[in-house]
């Protein structure tokens, strides 16, 4: 059974604890400190509340309280809901006392929105001291406005009138805020009753419209009309127009002209009164490109003001790059666009390609091609489908010049006209310093019923050509004239040497030649001396191919023409002919070539013949002397 069962805990556990220590005891003094404090907590705490329930008292009720308080002051503003910009406004304000004294040196102190002008007259109900605040000129900036009410009795009302001019955009708030200031018997201080009033315009003091063409060709010349018209039935005074150009936009003129910047000075615009300005300049841009010109109307708050400081109305007009009427691209030989160059003397063909780019029809195109620059000798330009012009220098192509072709233009066409002429010749051109010729393509047209754009359009295409220098290079075979002293018989004999010299003559006439360069070969039974003069020229010989070269440099325009000298550099060979050569004139000198790059930018490369025993043009040698003997 459980209740029979022990715990098994012997004796032997059981052990008498120590005593104690007994602890130390406070003072009784300070027990006493411990209730004086208690006393004195209390009684601040009776302090503290008595201080404000006076104070409470005193403010409230007591002779501290404030006989008026701006809560019983009511100040009704009645004006209409909606305004018109720049028509004048009057607004109603009413003034209550409901406190139990009265409000002294009470003033109406009405603080107008930007831009707000005074009328020529305030209403008669108006105080005497009604002025205007913080401006030299109310007719600028009637920005405060301040009206003595004087004393205002309890329960008194005082009522009247005031009226503004009000300057804003169609849909903006203007707001009004009017604040009482007084002050009570007794007292130095000023209160502040406040009060507001707001509404919306219904209508601006101006309009702006702008008349132009709504689509451009990139940097053909616009023009557009912005007219500024007052709507209202009062002056609007010292009105201003701001011009916000695009990227892309040169102002080339205008009419009148801007007085600053962009901003033109309109003077005071009447009732019903329009003022125009006609604007004129140039727009760039991609085919596709969207510009928005953005014309602002408004008035400034001084005269010394550049600029608006209120604006009225704001009128954005958007222009679009279109692609030209007329695509145009002119061919050079073949060629367009930079690095196109001829040379003196040569015969040029022209050749105009032309697309209708627009969804309609042109009527009556007209192409006309002029050349500017060296002057072309009109009897050499030439066109199978066009008319020189002499009195000008254009060829023109219409209507009557292409069969009618010219006289409609579906969408979509394409086709060309040429035209060619001769470059003068480099003699004619040894005067002239780094020559070209510019070709500049007006095309004219009536574009076929579509709106918004022009009737009359225009486009242009420009290609210029570089004229290349007329450098030549000559090599003469010497040896009576040898200004090294010739050895040898001549004719020149099988096994025996004949030394000669060979000179190099460069002339150029119109560009500077840079990195020009003479390469020749002497053949292998030809000798290199070693001597060349003079000896300030850069000439070399290669031994393992037989190569002579003559670093030249840079060639000045004019050298060797206009009694000029020429570059010259002379060299020295020795010839012993072959058995296998007689009654033959073999070459000297092999693969003359002169290169180097013209001021025009284009690679120059002359090649002459070679030089052989048969040197015709030194004096004393006759043709019986070139052939080898035995």
């Amino acid at each position: 059974m459980l209740e029979d069962i022990r715990p098994m805990v012997g004796e032997e556990w059981k052990h008498k604890e120590s005593g104690v220590p007994s602890s130390t005891v406070a003072p009784r003094t300070i027990g006493a400190m411990r209730t004086v404090l208690r006393y004195i907590l209390g009684a601040s705490i009776v302090f503290f509340l008595g201080a404000a329930g006076f104070f409470g008292y005193y403010f409230t009720l007591g002779g501290g309280a404030s006989p008026a308080s701006s809560r019983n002051i009511d100040i009704v503003i009645s004006g209409p809901a909606q305004i018109s910009g720049g028509e004048p406004t009057q607004l109603q304000i009413t003034v209550t006392n409901r406190n139990p004294m009265a409000l002294q040196l009470a003033d109406l102190v009405i603080i107008y929105p930007s831009g707000t002008r005074s009328p020529a007259a305030q209403p008669e109900d108006t105080q005497p001291c009604s002025r205007a605040e913080g401006t030299e000129d109310s007719s600028y900036d009637f920005s405060r406005q301040r009206v003595c009410l004087g004393t205002i009795e309890p329960g008194g009302r005082r009522q009247g009138t005031v009226s503004a001019i009000f300057s804003g955009s169609d849909g903006d708030s203007a707001n009004v805020i009017v604040d009482l200031e007084y002050r009570l018997e007794g007292s130095s201080a000023i209160f502040v009753a406040s009060s507001e009033y707001s509404a919306t315009f219904s209508a601006s003091a101006l309009s702006v419209a702008v008349e132009g063409n709504s689509e451009t060709i990139s940097g053909q010349p616009v023009e557009f009309t912005v007219t500024v018209a007052s709507n209202v039935s009062v002056p609007v005074n010292d009105a201003l127009l701001s011009a916000g150009f695009p990227f892309g936009f040169t102002l080339s003129g205008a009419s009148p002209m801007p007085a600053g910047g962009n901003v033109w000075e309109l003077g005071d615009i009447g009732p019903g009164q329009r003022k125009q300005i006609v604007i004129r300049g140039t727009l760039t841009g991609e085919s596709g490109d969207e510009r928005v010109f953005r014309f602002t109307a408004g008035t400034r708050n001084s005269p010394e003001e550049e600029g608006i400081t209120t604006p009225i109305v704001e009128s954005p007009f958007t222009m679009r790059v279109a692609e030209p009427f007329f695509g145009l691209n002119v061919l050079v030989n073949g060629r367009t666009g930079t690095g196109v160059v001829v040379a003196p003397g040569e015969t040029v063909n022209v050749a105009i390609h032309w697309q209708n780019n627009l969804s309609t029809a042109i009527a009556d195109a007209v192409i006309v091609a002029r050349l500017t620059g060296i002057q072309i000798d009109g009897a050499l330009v030439k066109s199978p489908d066009g008319f020189f012009r002499s009195t000008d220098g254009a060829v023109l192509w219409d209507r009557t010049t292409t069969g009618g072709d010219f006289s409609q233009i579906v969408s979509g066409a394409k086709g060309a006209v040429t035209f060619s002429f001769r470059v003068p010749s480099g003699t004619e051109l040894e005067a002239v310093r780094n020559p070209s010729l510019t070709i500049t393509v007006n095309a004219a047209g009536k574009r076929v019923s579509e709106e918004g754009v022009p009737e009359n359009l225009q486009a242009t295409a420009v290609q210029r050509i570089a004229l290349a220098s007329a450098l030549t290079v000559t090599a003469q075979g010497l040896y009576y004239a040898n200004p090294f002293g010739s050895v040898g018989p001549l004719p020149p004999k099988a096994g025996t040497e004949t030394t000669y010299a060979v000179v190099f003559t460069l002339t150029n006439t119109t560009n500077e030649i840079s990195s020009a360069k003479l390469v020749a070969t002497l053949p292998p039974y030809v000798r290199w001396t070693g001597i060349f003069s003079p000896g300030s020229e850069n000439l070399t010989f290669n031994q393992n191919n037989g190569t002579v070269t003559w670093d030249v440099g840079t060639v000045g325009a004019g050298v060797g023409v206009g009694g000029t000298p020429p570059r010259q550099a002379a060299i020295a060979i020795g010839f012993t002919p072959s058995t296998s050569q007689i009654g033959q004139e073999p070459p000297l000198l092999l693969g003359i070539t002169l290169t180097g790059v013209d001021s025009t930018g284009a690679s120059v490369s002359r090649s002459i013949q070679n030089v052989s025993t048969n040197i015709i043009g030194d004096p004393g040698f006759n043709s019986t002397q070139a052939t080898v003997i035995k």
